[in-house]
């Protein structure tokens, strides 16, 4: 294995190319700001905010919501034992908090959670989960963000006698496990009309139809229904820490839960979250909890134990939250530098096999055998940017097996796409699972090569032999008066953006009249447009892209705010930069 290879490595000629598309034919946005934010909602299939819980979608669309609802408030009333059954990332940790937060507040008595271990357990609610449940002697097992896929953990819990209520959101398999109830609006003959809809989503809906069935059994009666709108800030950051699509359903319950975090109505633990990462509650956005609050709280699931993660966001203690907090907020620490360290491997193998065969083939799949598990899905997600191919990093789980994290690009649904592998390979991956953007595997260690090139054949196959563009969408290049801090702050506050509602997004060309490397891997300008005072301007990871800085330069960027030790000033943070030449 080489040295780790220095950050500022000129860009990789065989790295997709890249095309910036307008969304419209306009070339430039509006000059007022009422009419660019209108054009941005039309640009997105969306004529007004989407802000109001009057306007969710209704509960009755769910298929076995009524069954599973039942379930749970037979349990509520007869006081019996329910176990959450989490997944260890952030939607699985808020659905497991959301969970034990709703049903303690409608009266449940014994309850409990349980978060698989990565490393020990894998995904899901395996037979070895199930066995460890079963010690516990729960009446009855909820799976949160899991168990669609989990048909021998299930049967194993039969063998228990404990039922199971499976709530998850997952693509299913050709089988369905034999649950007590299933909740997931990507199952069979299930008319919700939010696929999307992350596993904390799925959660909260349950429990307001529990409240619904309890309400109808006169459980209420002598003690007051809660309000499970209280939950809604930890739904709001395990649906954008998931990167579901913001449809509308998704973006009522992200802004929300962003209004009762701002206004400081929010679980101590995410409080103490936000606050460790620098940011202020009260100016909270979507990215925020996307790039502060959820990575810190993965950090426990991909390097040690969610049950960290889940204690932070149900703990009811300010001072046991903040600490709670530093404890992920070190872990998310360590994180980063395995990342760093993977991630130059990484791409070093993707550099060698480039320059031996020509180019890199149609997918890239790559394997470190000192590789750690908790963080090859982040390095996949790098990988994948990088080249603008589906990606799979494997690392060895310990167990003779490789585990295997993917990322796709928006033309390959990655996880159909191993389906297909297996289909035309029975016996080489041992299970999968997943969706559209990001999936899971496992496979022997002697099987990596056969893999590797049944995937690139499969790839090569739906995607063809050209190297697709990767595609940057415009709203248009910005005007001049608009680049202002009052813009960027209220462009922060029209969203909530996220996959599928994206960010603003504009591009424009710029003088530059200094260049940087910050941090070893981000590259820093500062730029000058006509009319406008110097503007700071930084791409995150694109330090190798120093050498194509000329002294103009078009950019896509975003309008954000620079909080700086309480001076704030509007930043363009940029995607892509291509030399203007004269």
């Amino acid at each position: 294995m080489p040295a780790n290879p220095s950050p500022h490595r000129p860009p990789a000629t065989d790295a997709a190319p890249v095309r910036i598309r307008r969304r419209a034919e306009h070339a430039t946005a509006p000059a007022n700001l009422y009419a660019l934010l209108t054009r941005l909602y039309e640009h997105r299939g969306d004529g007004a905010p989407a802000t109001s819980l009057a306007e969710l979608l209704p509960v009755g669309g769910f298929l076995g919501m009524d069954a599973a609802a039942c379930l749970l408030a037979d349990q509520i009333q007869r006081g019996g034992g329910i176990l959450i059954v989490g997944d260890y990332d952030a939607d699985g940790a808020t659905g497991s908090a959301v969970a034990l937060l709703g049903l303690r507040a409608l009266g449940a008595t014994w309850m409990d959670h349980l978060t698989p271990s990565r490393f020990r357990h894998g995904y899901g609610l395996s037979p070895a989960v199930a066995d460890a449940a079963a010690e516990r002697r729960p009446d009855l097992i909820v799976t949160v963000d899991n168990g669609i896929a989990s048909l021998a953990g299930v049967a194993r819990a039969a063998e228990h006698g404990i039922p199971v209520l499976v709530t998850d959101h997952h693509l299913p398999g050709a089988e369905l496990p034999a649950a007590a109830a299933i909740v997931n609006p990507n199952q069979p003959g299930c008319a919700f009309p939010s696929k999307h809809i992350a596993g904390c989503g799925v959660m909260f809906y349950l429990l307001a139809a529990t409240r619904a069935e309890l309400n109808r059994r006169g459980w209420f009666a002598t003690r007051p229904s809660p309000n499970l709108a209280t939950l809604l800030d930890l739904v709001a950051l395990g649906t954008v820490a998931d990167v579901v699509s913001l449809d509308r359903n998704n973006r009522i319950l992200v802004e929300q839960g962003l209004r009762r975090i701002r206004a400081g109505a929010c679980r101590p633990g995410l409080r103490a979250l936000l606050e460790i990462a620098g940011g202020r509650v009260e100016g909270v956005t979507a990215r925020d909890l996307g790039f502060a609050a959820g990575p810190r709280l993965n950090a426990a699931g991909r390097l040690d134990d969610m049950g960290v993660g889940v204690e932070c966001l149900t703990t009811d203690d300010p001072i046991r939250a903040m600490r709670l907090a530093q404890r992920l907020n070190g872990l998310n620490g360590e994180r980063r530098e395995l990342e760093h360290r993977i991630l130059d491997e990484a791409v070093a193998l993707v550099e060698r096999d480039a320059a031996n065969q020509g180019t890199p083939p149609p997918a890239l799949c790559v394997h470190g055998a000192q590789w750690h598990e908790g963080v090859i899905g982040i390095v996949a997600a790098r990988l994948r940017e990088r080249w603008h191919r589906p990606t799979i990093v494997f690392a060895d789980g310990g167990d003779g097996l490789l585990r295997g994290s993917a990322r796709s690009i928006d033309q390959l649904h990655i996880r159909d796409a191993i389906d297909a592998v297996d289909k035309r390979h029975p016996g080489l991956i041992v299970r999968f699972g997943g969706h559209a953007m990001a999936a899971g595997l496992s496979l022997p260690r002697d099987g990596l090569q056969d893999f590797r090139a049944a995937f690139s054949t499969e790839v090569a196959r739906q995607l063809g032999a050209e190297l697709a563009a990767r595609e940057i969408l415009s709203d248009g290049e910005l005007p001049a008066p608009l680049m202002t801090l009052h813009t960027a702050d209220a462009l922060r506050r029209s969203g909530p953006w996220g996959k599928g509602f994206a960010e603003p997004m504009f591009d424009g060309v710029f003088a530059v009249t200094q260049t940087r490397i910050a941090a070893d891997r981000h590259l820093k300008l500062r730029v000058q447009l006509a009319d406008v005072p110097p503007l700071e301007a930084i791409g995150f990871h694109l330090a190798e892209r120093r050498d194509l800085v000329a002294g103009r330069v078009r950019l896509a960027y975003r309008l954000e705010i620079n909080d700086y030790r309480g001076l704030r000033s509007p930043q363009l943070v940029f995607e892509h930069l291509e030399p203007v030449l004269d």
